[in-house]
């Protein structure tokens, strides 16, 4: 899906000059008035990032940023000296802090920038996905064995603290490793660190 630059600027002379400079740059762009025309009209599902004035007439720009910083790459545009709104700004992690005027090259690097991160962003959010929903199909035994075997314990070691014979933790740790189609130990390893769990918190 081709990414969708989201241009959020009450300002009607910049939106139009600003669309149109993206658009000469090869991205697609979609423009907004409004913070409440934005929140109603885009999808969010689709691959982008967020150019954004903070001064909108609707809503502050900081808390437009608060909502669509999770979702995407955001990128604050600001007409204004307001010292305390850019910090706060700064604060939440904006790939990138233009002035008004700012120039066509800055923002053009900034998108790229966003576009990339994005990407990134999305990839790592999918394997999340991913990894959570095979985990979800462990039992409460077998992510105890699941526990013991990244902890690097041995077959027998699991088995005595766990109460059970080493041939059930065999079976336990076969059943793992298919849920998580793993091969190996390192898989098991990647497979928490791409669902976000700490090794040791497994149960």
């Amino acid at each position: 899906m081709t990414p969708l630059v989201h241009l959020i600027d009450d300002d009607e002379a910049v939106l139009r000059a600003t669309v149109r400079l993206l658009r000469s740059a090869g991205y697609e762009c979609a423009g907004y008035a409004t913070a409440e025309l934005f929140l109603k009209g885009h999808d969010p599902s689709r691959p982008g990032c967020v150019v954004l004035d903070l001064g909108l007439p609707d809503m502050h720009g900081l808390i437009v940023q608060d909502i669509v910083g999770p979702v995407y790459p955001v990128i604050i545009l600001t007409g204004t000296a307001d010292v305390a709104g850019t910090v706060q700004a700064m604060k939440k992690g904006p790939v990138e802090f233009l002035t008004k005027p700012f120039l066509a090259e800055d923002l053009l690097e900034a998108v790229r920038v966003a576009l990339e991160r994005d990407a990134v962003m999305r990839l790592d959010r999918d394997r999340r996905e991913v990894a959570l929903k095979r985990l979800s199909l462990l039992t409460p035994r077998e992510r105890e064995v699941l526990a013991g075997v990244v902890a690097g314990k041995l077959n027998k070691q699991i088995a005595w603290l766990l109460g059970m014979s080493e041939k059930t933790v065999k079976v336990h740790r076969g059943r793992v490793m298919d849920k998580l189609e793993a091969r190996s130990v390192p898989d098991l390893l990647r497979t928490l660190r791409d669902a976000g769990v700490d090794p040791g918190t497994t149960t």
